[in-house]
């Protein structure tokens, strides 16, 4: 489903990403780890053709990511307020993004109604612009647009940061059902190892640019990250 084979970025003389193999199943939620410089969003900007790598390939389901524009049409993704029209309103927004995949306003309104929870009131009918936003809010807003071409490979960069307790745990509720029914193929960065190592059911480890590791989860994965982060 996600192919990465040989990838390299480059910044000056500086390597910061050099990624030899990595592969994701269908289905499979991954987590991606690491210390802050440690190359995720780096990673994860050249998976989505934002950034152009040294040399490599990244193909999601059978294209290659720099050579096409098909992905685009089962991948939904987030990385950070960038990603948003700050000058619409969230429902303007997720209207606009629901007329890139031929949805009616009246579907994207049934499709909302499963948040009313995640936005606790704060999203939908304030009369405010997304740049009027709290950062939380702004990431909540950009978290269901990603969801509204039902897609098939999930990239989300951070996606408890900035985030209430009770939106964390509503969050990571809905990310385990994603994740529990097989049909979407999840990579999600997070700083925050309890919540990562809950919801992934596999976890990689990014360091200076280089995999280092990759698990399979368990009841003892949280130690195990602990360790590997405080040795």
């Amino acid at each position: 489903m996600i192919s990465i084979q040989n990838l390299q970025k480059v910044y000056g003389n500086k390597v910061v990403l050099d990624i030899e193999e990595l592969y994701i199943e269908k289905g499979q939620s991954i987590g991606l780890v690491g210390n802050n410089g440690a190359g995720k969003t780096t990673m994860f900007r050249c998976i989505l053709d934002l950034i152009q790598p040294k040399s490599g390939i990244v193909k999601l389901k059978d294209f290659i990511v720099s050579n096409n524009e098909e992905w685009k049409e089962y991948t939904g993704s987030y990385l950070d307020e960038h990603f948003l029209i700050d000058f619409l309103t969230p429902e303007e927004y997720f209207y606009f993004i629901g007329s890139l995949y031929q949805k009616s306003k009246s579907e994207i309104a049934d499709f909302l109604k499963q948040f009313f929870e995640l936005f606790n009131g704060e999203i939908l009918n304030q009369g405010k612009y997304i740049r009027d936003l709290s950062k939380g809010n702004q990431k909540k807003v950009g978290i269901i647009a990603a969801l509204i071409g039902d897609p098939e490979i999930l990239i989300l960069d951070e996606p408890f940061a900035n985030l209430d307790p009770s939106t964390q745990i509503r969050l990571k509720t809905f990310l385990k059902d994603l994740d529990q029914n097989g049909e979407v193929t999840m990579l999600i960065s997070s700083h925050d190892l309890s919540h990562v190592a809950d919801v992934c059911g596999r976890i990689v480890i990014l360091e200076k640019g280089t995999l280092v590791n990759d698990i399979s989860t368990n009841e003892n994965t949280l130690k195990e990250l602990e360790h590997f982060f405080t040795q």
